[in-house]
């Protein structure tokens, strides 16, 4: 018998902790280790990694899949992509998704797992045929919840609509945690026989069960599991490499990791996870466990936020009614899975709701776009009260949303001008155009810089500032 495993020390156990502040530089000593482990594949890239390297670390994301590639010649690597969001928070043009994803795979990526958070196969399906034009696996996924809608055929239906995709593997994704040991031994047990697919699942370790899920998930057959490096893991992480590998060992699994390597990965990011609690970089709400997402469904990187916008707000002791709303403000919404950006349009929405005394009486324009359509097609019924009352009497739109979009490359290479000098410089301007504009003038200023000497530095810098 045997089981692989998925490491996402680089980019879920990272985002999960700290934010996703981790820069490539911290890590690039231990990529040739990692390599040498036994992975199935590593998670390193897409998520909010793209977005962070961007704004936050003054690094290229097209730079840091490049120096991967360079270093894992014998490991899939493997990101995480929001179907028709991309790695954005709203729908990108059909255009742009085919591009981004042609040159994913161009500088490295074998392994792209799709999602939707309303778990709409019509917003898969422009991302999943790319995939598929380009080699790499496909990997479609589900994104777990519960409700009164979400029943074990209606996630048989949907594995069934991603195997007719085309997609190469199912993922079951359970970003809260709240998956229990059975519904993830029957889900497995279900996919295997509706898709004759290879399975794998992904937990995080918000509510402690993640053990117990993983084990349960592994017997029904499961052929891949996520975890993260020990001194990654827990909290709102996934559960701990070394920790599952060695009990699966033990009931008869074949792993293929090295624990000589494992033993020496988790030595080197330890001293990496102390710098990020010294700068502040994590908190104990997210390496703790939380038990309330079993009532309340809110995964572990949602809550951590919604603690710190009320703090924010004065209102720290009014969570308990918005974890409360938060369920209702959901069932409005048709039940969608709470998964960016779904998880943060609710729990947006129920922060007022609560502060202001009066449902719906302030409306993100988020919010109303859910409502619109613009995100897709709701897993139920939308409550058509609350709907006429944000639409103001609006017909919602019913097609796909992306239909509506008309094709972005050209426009932003234009806009960007000749700040970009290859295509993914004029991508990374079309997902986040106020980051991307901001690094690429950073980086044409560094480069006038280093043509000087150090005493002319501040001259050359102000001068190109000028002429911009």
């Amino acid at each position: 018998m045997e089981v692989r495993f998925t490491e996402t020390v680089l980019r879920d156990g990272n985002q999960s902790l700290m934010a996703t502040r981790m820069p490539a530089s911290d890590y690039e000593a231990i990529l040739d280790r990692m390599d040498e482990a036994g992975y199935y594949s590593v998670e390193c890239w897409g998520g909010a990694t793209f977005d962070s390297c961007l704004r936050f670390l003054n690094e290229d994301p097209w730079e840091r899949l490049r120096l991967l590639r360079g270093h894992f010649r014998n490991t899939r690597l493997q990101m995480l992509l929001r179907g028709q969001n991309l790695l954005g928070y709203k729908h990108y043009p059909d255009d742009i998704v085919r591009m981004f994803i042609a040159k994913a795979v161009e500088n490295g990526i074998d392994i792209i797992r799709v999602f939707d958070a309303l778990n709409d196969p019509a917003n898969l399906e422009t991302a999943v045929d790319e995939i598929k034009l380009r080699g790499a696996e496909a990997q479609g996924t589900v994104c777990y919840t519960r409700s009164p809608i979400h029943t074990l055929e209606k996630y048989a239906e949907l594995a069934r609509q991603l195997r007719d995709m085309g997609c190469d593997s199912i993922c079951i994704k359970d970003m809260a945690g709240i998956m229990t040991p059975g519904d993830a031994y029957d889900l497995v047990s279900l996919f295997r026989e509706e898709t004759q697919l290879p399975i794998s699942v992904h937990v995080h370790c918000t509510t402690g069960i993640a053990p117990l899920t993983l084990v349960k998930a592994v017997e029904a057959g499961a052929d891949r599991v996520d975890t993260a490096i020990s001194s990654f893991a827990g909290g709102t992480s996934q559960f701990a490499t070394e920790s599952l590998a060695y009990g699966l060992e033990d009931l008869g699994y074949n792993t293929g990791l090295d624990f000589n390597a494992l033993n020496e990965i988790n030595e080197f990011f330890r001293p990496l996870k102390k710098k990020a609690i010294e700068k502040g970089l994590t908190s104990i709400y997210v390496m703790g466990t939380e038990t309330n997402a079993l009532t309340y469904q809110v995964p572990g990187g949602m809550l951590s936020n919604l603690q710190a916008n009320l703090r924010d707000m004065g209102a720290s002791d009014r969570l308990q009614e918005v974890l409360e709303e938060i369920p209702r403000v959901r069932a409005d919404m048709g039940y969608p899975p709470l998964v960016t950006p779904s998880s943060q349009i609710t729990g947006g929405q129920a922060v007022s709701n609560v502060l202001t005394g009066e449902r719906y009486k302030i409306v993100s324009k988020e919010m109303k776009a859910y409502f619109n359509g613009e995100y897709g097609h709701a897993p139920g019924q939308i409550n058509e009260e609350i709907q006429r009352k944000v639409l103001r009497g609006k017909e919602p739109i019913t097609c796909r949303p992306a239909d509506l979009l008309e094709p972005g490359y050209e426009k932003a290479k234009e806009k960007i001008g000749s700040l970009a000098r290859c295509e993914e410089d004029v991508l990374s301007y079309a997902l986040f155009p106020q980051s991307a504009r901001e690094f690429l003038e950073k980086r044409e200023i560094r480069e006038v810089m280093e043509q000087f000497p150090a005493s002319a530095k501040k001259v050359a810098a102000e001068w190109v500032k000028e002429e911009k």
